[in-house]
């Protein structure tokens, strides 16, 4: 008798322990905005997949609806669309584009963000917006890279459509006075734009999205002119951009997972704190640098966290 209320005993603690996810998050369906062929989103994807896993939403608990629009403003509303139309209990997006996409289509549906720069500058947090932010101080990559070039003419990539990139090119052009340079900015919305590039003696990509789907043909355009490059978004530095400060994508996507699995077992977004980036990659392309004739200081390379040879 006593080995029956024992082995009930350790049932219900061995239960207690193996406890499945809440009913509340248990069959709701997450959709995922991710715009597609970036590198940098897709490491996060990764990242945030496993992470819902980690805290009890991987397979079968929840399901993934994933959209991948190409980088243009309707086609990130028709994905997020998409995911209204099939019910999607929580939206999730990488970057700022599809987050404020998403925000204008609805205001009920809980939308979590990764990857996005200054999400506070474009008015994101609160409302049905929680995530993390993936703001790196632009003064310190322009530091870094006037190490390696005393550039006088930054050329800025960003694009019109992208709110996120005018506001960090409108940052690059406070510190010229302080950093003694003058900027041109290239709208680049899609690869045929990319042949506006000229006239400049460093570049610096911003985290748009049409920009680093022809990251490519922007590297090659450098590294003809043989002038360093660099950027604030990940992905890149294995087309050729010599130097890389982001926010690194494993955390975003974790981070997400964490916030979307609160919401998922009925937190509001607006009582979620914004998070921001405690790990920040800094990758060097020492190989491009040395093929282009470009020295880079040895200070660098021994902070970086990735040096590509």
């Amino acid at each position: 008798m006593n080995r029956i209320i024992l082995s009930l005993l350790m049932i219900v603690f061995i239960s207690g322990i193996m406890a499945p996810v809440s009913s509340d998050a248990a069959g709701k369906t997450v959709g995922v905005v991710m715009t597609g062929n970036i590198s940098y989103y897709k490491d996060m994807h990764k990242a945030f997949t496993e992470g819902l896993a980690s805290e009890g939403l991987g397979a079968g608990s929840v399901e993934i609806v994933l959209q991948t629009p190409s980088p243009e403003p309707m086609s990130w509303t028709n994905a997020v669309r998409k995911l209204l139309a099939v019910g999607a209990d929580i939206i999730v997006c990488y970057g700022a584009p599809a987050t404020l996409s998403a925000m204008a289509e609805t205001t009920d549906i809980p939308i979590v963000f990764a990857g996005v720069y200054d999400p506070q500058g474009l008015g994101i947090p609160g409302k049905n917006a929680a995530g993390i932010s993936s703001k790196v101080p632009v003064a310190s990559l322009l530091k870094s890279l006037r190490g390696i070039s005393s550039f006088s003419n930054l050329g800025i990539v960003y694009s019109e459509s992208e709110k996120d990139t005018i506001l960090q090119a409108n940052e690059v052009r406070q510190l010229e006075s302080s950093f003694g340079f003058k900027s041109s900015k290239f709208n680049v919305r899609k690869a045929d734009d990319v042949s506006k590039i000229a006239n400049v003696d460093a570049l610096f990509l911003t985290t748009g999205c049409a920009a680093m789907h022809c990251v490519s043909n922007i590297a090659g355009i450098a590294r003809k002119a043989k002038i360093p490059t660099g950027t604030t978004i990940g992905g890149g530095e294995n087309s050729g951009v010599i130097m890389t400060l982001s926010a690194n994508p494993q955390e975003q996507g974790r981070e997400a997972a964490k916030i979307a699995a609160k919401v998922a077992k009925g937190a509001k977004p607006s009582a979620i704190q914004m998070e921001h980036p405690k790990k920040i990659d800094l990758i060097i392309n020492l190989k491009e640098a040395t093929e282009m004739g470009l020295k880079i200081p040895f200070d660098l390379l021994t902070s970086a966290t990735r040096v590509i040879k």
